[in-house]
């Protein structure tokens, strides 16, 4: 280390080093943020204009639609820099910066993402006690909790990723600040850092998909001992969006986490982590107001006011 050189910057490998297809690829992605931002920006004005849209579900649906604008802001817009740039450089603190809030906001989307769950179950398990059960109050505790545990989750790992000594060299395998493509430039002991990895990540994934799971268990038992098939259908519509979105965060989270050999092939996790991190924020409005009855509804009643 007395010889050594400290990293002051670090190099992103982005997507691809040939320009025309960069410029390609900074159309698309720029196409993909705008529609992304005008999707939850949207759905946000539309449930906060809306007063039969003012009930827990939507609330939490509010929630989400600005935790995915501030997850793909804290990536998107350095990376479509990036794609205009010949030097795909980050500095040391804007770095840091990135994988905290990165960490922040995908964190707390898990656990928002369970107790979007846990809400399905009281409305359909427990529908005359609804409004009671999930009040004002218990739902802001609920959104709380949630970012308590982003800010735990990600506070602990860049700590620790900060005891770190990078010496060089300092290209990271990715387009944007990721935990595992950092501790392997670092010349420290990481260890420690990949055993919260394991801990951390894997607490957080048992606890927010337990609930889901078991929150699911006891909504389809309630289904299947409804006698009229339209009223199944009508309580199962409630919860395919949200299963949809679910499918989407945990598949792509899976796959980037959770299965090793996606490491050893890098064009396989670059694409999972720009369909994780880039566009999966802007599927998820796209889904609630394609398979939302009510929502479809509100929008032609504003689109037909607006235009006739």
């Amino acid at each position: 280390m007395g010889n050594s050189t400290r990293v002051t910057e670090f190099i992103l490998t982005g997507l691809s080093e040939d320009p025309r297809l960069q410029l390609i690829l900074f159309v698309v992605f720029f196409a993909i943020y705008a529609i992304t931002l005008m999707g939850n920006v949207g759905m946000i004005v539309l449930i906060r204009t809306s007063p039969q849209l003012h009930t827990p579900m939507y609330f939490f649906l509010t929630s989400l639609s600005f935790l995915d604008t501030c997850y793909s802001t804290t990536v998107t817009p350095n990376f479509l820099s990036n794609l205009l740039k010949e030097k795909k450089s980050i500095s040391f603190a804007s770095c840091f910066t990135q994988l905290y809030f990165y960490g922040l906001f995908a964190t707390t989307e898990s656990y928002l993402l369970a107790v979007m769950a846990y809400d399905r179950y009281v409305a359909i398990c427990n529908p005359l006690l609804y409004f009671i059960t999930m009040s004002r109050r218990k739902c802001v505790q609920l959104i709380a909790v949630a970012y308590i545990a982003g800010i735990i989750n990600t506070s602990v790992h860049t700590v620790a990723a900060t005891r770190l000594s990078f010496c060089g060299p300092n290209i990271i395998k990715s387009f944007y600040c990721e935990a595992p493509p950092l501790f392997a430039l670092s010349c420290s002991d990481v260890s420690l850092n990949y055993l919260l990895v394991f801990i951390l990540v894997g607490f957080n994934l048992i606890a927010t998909s337990m609930t889901i799971f078991t929150s699911y268990a006891y909504i389809l038992v309630t289904i299947l001992k409804i006698h009229s098939s339209a009223s199944r259908k009508k309580a199962f519509s409630t919860c395919t969006s949200h299963l949809m979105v679910i499918t989407i965060f945990y598949g792509g989270l899976s796959f980037m986490y959770v299965q090793p050999s996606s490491r050893q092939n890098l064009y396989l996790d670059q694409m999972a982590s720009v369909f994780y991190v880039v566009v999966t924020p802007m599927l998820n409005p796209l889904i609630y107001s394609i398979r939302n009855q009510e929502v479809r509804r509100i929008l032609g009643r504003k689109f037909h006011v607006q235009h006739f």
